[in-house]
């Protein structure tokens, strides 16, 4: 396997600029596709191969929700929405959480995500306590009470839920492949951060499955099932002061948004039919909203009201430990207009 693949074709997605010189660049990859997978606007390398992390979360709540399995254990539209959630361990998202293990008869003690501080704490400027913490409070836990319901659903055994040959992650694999457009051999393993299979696709598939999440139609259907507790609940799909509430929010419903570690962001939007996939080459999180606020703005996403609430993300400004500005972080994506062969650009 080529070891650089996220180097060779990267383009310039954002600087970081110190006074008035650009201190580094962030580069990476971007695909704009239909739902079928047709690149439309791209930077650097549309079809490079990466993880998906915490991107894939809907698809690996397919099998639950297309089963019924939200309706037969009586979970909210807000829970459903923690499903595929990396959340920041608030009040709330941990007692609807607990609310989900209970509904299904699961507990606790069976959540294989580990134990985290819940990030609230620092987004609100708080110190934590101390540890222990709760697994109902790591990112993740929508995610695996899901899986634990899932298997309790289909007397499945509990104990493995996120081992590789568990029933539930091969009918996982199954949903991601069929979602993204990709053949179940073709996906690339890896372990999440959360002890959870995760697959690594190429980008442009990454974004299809977005376009397809979002635009799936009859609100029965299981991804419009999903993508509508996520619209309706961004609250719970991420939290307070974080990148895909202020994303959500700023699309007023038509946008489905899920942000993932290394610098992964995938967004689906409803009515032009398009989902949009991005990868920082570094992994690094802090070029990631400021790339995606200019690519929402080059593809004409941007009305005025959406554009001021992004404002603080579009061009973030950075400080020392004193508070003192010593500069900002920038866009420098340009997008290649790939079916019409022209260039949109954001310097």
């Amino acid at each position: 396997m080529d070891k650089d693949i996220l180097a060779r074709r990267a383009a310039p997605l954002a600087r970081v600029v110190r006074g008035e010189l650009v201190e580094c660049i962030h580069v990476g990859h971007v695909a704009v596709t239909d739902r079928d997978g047709r690149v439309l606007f791209a930077a650097g390398d549309p079809q490079v191969v990466t993880f998906t992390r915490s991107a894939l979360k809907p698809l690996q709540a397919l099998p639950f929700v297309t089963a019924g399995g939200d309706a037969k254990f009586g979970y909210s539209r807000a829970q459903v929405a923690l499903l595929c959630a990396s959340h920041s361990g608030e009040p709330a998202q941990v007692s609807a959480v607990a609310d989900m293990l209970a509904r299904c008869g699961a507990s606790e003690r069976e959540l294989m995500c580990g134990t985290q501080v819940p990030r609230w704490f620092e987004l609100e400027g708080r110190y934590p306590p101390p540890p222990p913490y709760s697994p109902l409070a790591h990112n993740c836990s929508g995610k695996h009470a899901g899986m634990l319901a899932c298997c309790v659903m289909h007397g499945w055994p509990r104990d493995d839920y996120v081992a590789f040959d568990h029933p539930l992650q091969a009918a996982i694999r199954d949903a991601v492949a069929a979602t993204s457009g990709i053949a179940t051999s073709e996906l690339v393993a890896g372990i999440d951060g959360c002890s959870a299979p995760n697959y690594a696709i190429p980008l442009n598939r990454l974004a299809a499955a977005y376009a397809r999440l979002a635009t799936a139609g009859d609100a029965s259907a299981p991804l419009a099932n999903l993508a509508s507790a996520m619209t309706a609940h961004p609250e719970m799909v991420s939290g307070q002061h974080r990148n895909d509430l202020a994303l959500a929010r700023a699309g007023r419903g038509d946008w489905v948004t899920k942000v993932g570690a290394e610098g992964v962001q995938a967004i689906g939007v409803r009515s032009r039919g398009i989902g949009i996939a991005i990868k920082v080459a570094d992994g690094s999180q802090r070029g990631l909203m400021p790339a995606t606020v200019a690519i929402l703005d080059t593809l004409g996403l941007l009305d005025a009201e959406a554009r001021g609430a992004l404002a603080p993300w579009a061009r973030p400004a950075l400080a020392n430990f004193r508070g003192l500005a010593t500069g900002h972080v920038e866009p420098a994506v340009a997008l290649a207009d790939t079916h019409r062969t022209g260039k949109a650009a954001l310097n």
